[in-house]
């Protein structure tokens, strides 16, 4: 039986009959408190949302989203520094677009966490089986 464990470290290992194998990737906490920080504010994921379907001024973005341009500016610059978007600017017209980071690191990151939980929701249901099947022997006795 394997065993994904998240270590103090901010790693996974998994346990098996062999030992711990270190697969997990380290990851950088600052990388990922930048991405998930950027990520958290609802105007910042539709921002990407927004530009997933073409690139869009800052003025057209704070105009979408019913925001000052300073504003605008500002979670554009969040989404920046995660490395989500890009700006350009020519002349007087800064233009957003979608960074070329991606989402891989952070979607395995998560998918450890979902295997450690669905490990441990299996094992919570072999439990209470076997407190069933229990319950209906002394029951029959």
């Amino acid at each position: 039986m394997l065993i994904v464990k998240a270590l103090s470290n901010g790693q996974f290992g998994i346990d098996s009959p062999c030992g711990i194998l270190n697969q997990m990737v380290q990851y950088s906490q600052t990388h990922f408190d930048s991405s998930f920080g950027a990520l958290s504010d609802a105007t910042r994921r539709g921002v990407l949302e927004q530009l997933g379907r073409a690139d869009a001024s800052i003025t057209a973005l704070a105009e979408r989203f019913h925001m000052t341009l300073t504003g605008m500016k500002k979670h554009v610059g969040v989404l920046e520094q995660a490395g989500f978007v890009r700006t350009e600017k020519v002349g007087r017209v800064r233009t957003c677009k979608l960074g070329i980071r991606g989402l891989e690191e952070e979607a395995a990151w998560i998918e450890g966490y979902r295997q450690l939980w669905s490990a441990r929701f299996d094992e919570l249901d072999n439990v209470v089986e076997e407190l069933k099947r229990k319950e209906i022997a002394n029951g029959s006795k």
